[in-house]
Formats: structure tokens, sequence, C-alpha cells
């Protein structure tokens, strides 16, 4: 089972899974439905299923609680826990599928809708949709012309997050362009602390790196043709986005214990390096969850304490959106498929992305949540910066391919990865590799 970056964060944030635990959102009164009635669904019990643990599914279970209240209808949510598409894959064949699974990549939608498990979306949410959120995000929600899925969450992976102290000694600013960025690490080396902390233990920040590199300085269109398989992993623009990035990975002075070091440094490890009691770099690549761990586990104040600034543009290219995220769908085998709808159309409102921003921790796809709507001045940046990509915006790379090359510990992508980080000096070498991986995990 691939598990995502965000999920490998969530982790971190939120303690061991907790498989199987039910949180039930019931009625609380009156008041309109989501499609604008009254209590409607009084007596439907909707389940719903996704990986969200810990912090994440109570804040999820305000969204839910706050559909109730509308409604009348009762849902209770379960976790998966990361194994999302064997946990659900088990439920379909036992019989007791959910009615709504919040599915948390591409590969896996995608895998769900032709093992014919999905349910198209209404209408009415295609309407909904079509209203409030950029086309790319239907489209990756759309399989062989059907629209399954509505994004609900999103993270944006295109952030460098910086301590503004060490930035402020070796006086140096955010920059703008990849080039700059590796002066400015070197300038930050030179006045006695590494410019980057790397976690290179897992793999997949290393698959972030690349793909931010790779959607600036060959675009979107072979983006969209290396995320398909479409071109292979030897052609030019890759080995040019490995040669790029390795210009960062063996640089010694540019990275916190140089490549061994960054091995291993885990993804928590690697935001303490910058932002703990003892910094041992200013800069931390990853996405806007980041934040979470500076506040819940290091007690610092972001946008003081941290902040960040867009992955910079590499060759005159554009600057980077790339993006995950969750979607919901409808289950054929739920027995609620009527009120899931409703639910889903819900999850398509400014409205319930509204609740979950106010709680902080999340941010939404869909670009009519009003920027207040957001729990803090960096996260309302963050959510901005999404919604005002567009079309732009690319979803994860690695979540799109196969999980023998795209997800998996030890193997494929992060494993090829992990060794041009231990020595990035072939990197036509490395491509040849990901392409024997990439072409055996295709089937090609």
């Amino acid at each position: 089972m691939r598990r995502p970056a965000v999920r490998h964060t969530r982790a971190a944030l939120s303690g061991a899974a907790v498989l199987g635990l039910a949180l039930s959102a019931t009625a609380c009164g009156g008041g309109a439905s989501a499609g604008g009635g009254k209590q409607e669904l009084s007596g439907e019990n909707i389940t719903v299923a996704g990986v969200w643990t810990g912090v994440e599914q109570q804040n999820f279970k305000k969204v839910l609680d706050a559909f109730s209240e509308k409604t009348g209808a009762k849902v209770t949510f379960s976790s998966t826990g990361d194994n999302v598409s064997t946990v659900i894959g088990s439920q379909v064949e036992g019989g007791n599928a959910p009615d709504v699974v919040m599915v948390p990549q591409v590969g896996v939608l995608q895998q769900f809708a032709k093992k014919g498990w999905l349910a198209p979306l209404s209408p009415e949410i295609a309407a909904e949709a079509k209203k409030n959120f950029a086309q790319v995000w239907k489209d990756y929600g759309t399989v062989d012309k059907t629209y399954y899925g509505l994004y609900f969450k999103a993270s944006h992976k295109s952030t460098v997050w910086y301590s503004p102290e060490a930035f402020a000694q070796a006086g140096v600013k955010p920059a703008k362009t990849y080039q700059d960025l590796l002066k400015t690490g070197r300038t930050l080396s030179d006045s006695g602390v590494p410019g980057f902390s790397v976690a290179g233990e897992a793999g997949w920040p290393l698959t972030d790196w690349f793909e931010n590199i790779y959607l600036s300085q060959a675009g979107q269109e072979n983006y969209d043709k290396l995320a398909a398989h479409k071109i292979p992993w030897t052609d030019p623009t890759v080995v040019k986005a490995l040669t790029t990035l390795g210009k960062l990975f063996g640089d010694k002075n540019l990275v916190a214990g140089g490549g061994s070091g960054a091995l291993r440094t885990d993804f928590p490890e690697s935001v303490q390096q910058v932002f703990g009691p003892e910094p041992g770099a200013a800069m931390v690549y990853e996405g806007d969850f980041v934040s979470a761990l500076i506040t819940d586990e290091l007690h610092k104040q972001v946008g003081k304490d941290a902040k960040f600034f867009p992955f910079p543009s590499v060759d005159k290219g554009k600057a980077p959106v790339v993006s995950g995220g969750d979607a919901a769908v409808v289950l054929k085998a739920g027995k609620h498929k009527k009120a899931a709808m409703e639910l889903v159309k819900y999850l398509a409102t400014p409205e319930a992305s509204g609740v979950w921003a106010k709680a902080g921790g999340y941010i939404s796809p869909n670009k009519k949540v009003p920027a207040g709507a957001y729990h803090d001045e960096v996260t309302r940046k963050a959510a901005q910066s999404l919604t005002d990509a567009g079309n732009s915006v690319r979803f994860d790379m690695s979540d799109q391919a196969p999980a023998a090359f795209g997800g998996t510990q030890g193997a494929g992508e992060w494993k090829l990865l992990q060794d041009f980080l231990r020595d990035p000096s072939d990197p036509e070498a490395t491509a040849r590799k990901l392409e024997a991986a990439a072409a055996k995990a295709y089937g090609k």
C-alpha cells in the first residue's frame, strides 16, 4: 500500500493510527439541509471512512456534525489508517462497505473506479464543483470521462520553510529562483548554519523535491506525460531535473549532515533541525503541513518564529505548485447512496470547508472559501497560493503512480532517489534505474 507524503506527516502528528474508531455525528436540531430543505435526511445513517486519525479525525467530525445539524442524518466515521485500499477492498468483498470514502491518492481513486466500486457523482455535485473549484480538481477526480471524486482537502507541497532569525543573521532574503536558493543556502552555511535540512530517511520527501523542480523546469505538459509514464524516465527532461537536484544534494556544505546525515533524518526530525531548541539548519522544504509540527510539537509561533516562501522557479520556468489531496467518493456497495450524495454535495460547499478551516490544519481547493475562514495568516497565504494557481496545480506525481514505483518504502522511486541523495554524481544512471522500475510497475 502506497503511503503518500502527507500521510507520514499525519502519522507523526497523531501517533499510532486508531483503526476502526467510530465517531458519530448526530443531529442536534433543526435548520436547512445541505440542499436547502428541512430535516430531509432524518433517520438516515451514513458511514464514512478515511485515513484520518487524531486531530484530523476530530476536525473532520466537526464537518460531519455540521452536516448532521442541517439534515438530520447520523454520520459515523471510521479510520482505515494508511491502508485505505486494503481495508476498503476487504469491506466491499465482505458486504459491509461504507457509503463514502475519503480517498487520499489519485492512483487509489482510479483503482477503485476500474474495479467498478464507485458510483458516478450526481449532476448536482458536478454543478457545485464547477462553480467552486478549478477544472483541474474535477479532472483528477475523473476516470474514463466519469466524475467520481470530489476533492475536499488539499495540501500545498511547494513551500520552503525557514527560520527568520537565521535569515536575519546571515543577511539573506527568501529566494525567487532555484539558483538564488542555492546561493542563499551557501551564504547561510558560510554564516555557521547549514542551508537545508533534508528528510531522506523515508524517501517520500525526495520525490517532492524532484517533482517541484521537474514541474517548473520541464513544464506542465511534460509533468503530465511523465506522471502517466507516456514519456520514459530516461527522457532528457528527467536527466536535467536530476542534475539540477544533484547540485543541492551533492553539496555537503548545503545539506545538514551531508547526504549520509540526511538519509538518517526522518520528516519530523528535519523540521526539528530548523525550528527545534538547537537549530542545525536554516531551511526545510515540505508542504503546508509543516506548520502543524512547528506549532503542536515544537511550540513555536508560525508567522513569527517560522515562515515560508513559495518553491522558487527553475531555469525561467513558472514557480511550481504541487499538491496532494483527499477526494470524497461514493461506493456502489454502500446502503445509503442518496444520503451519501447529499453529504458529498455538502462537502463541495464553501460552508463545509469553512468548518475545518476555522479549526486549523487544513486548506481547501475550494476557491470560494473566504480568506477570513482560515485559522491563521500563514495558512491563509498557503490556501490563496493554491487556489490562485488555478489549473496550473499539479497533483503529486508519485501519488499518481502504481504503489510499487511511487509509494513503497525501500523500493522504486523512493529507494532510487535515496541512492541518488547518497551519490548524485550520475543522473543518467539514476534515470535508467528509475525507468526500469517504472516500466516494471506500470506493466510495460
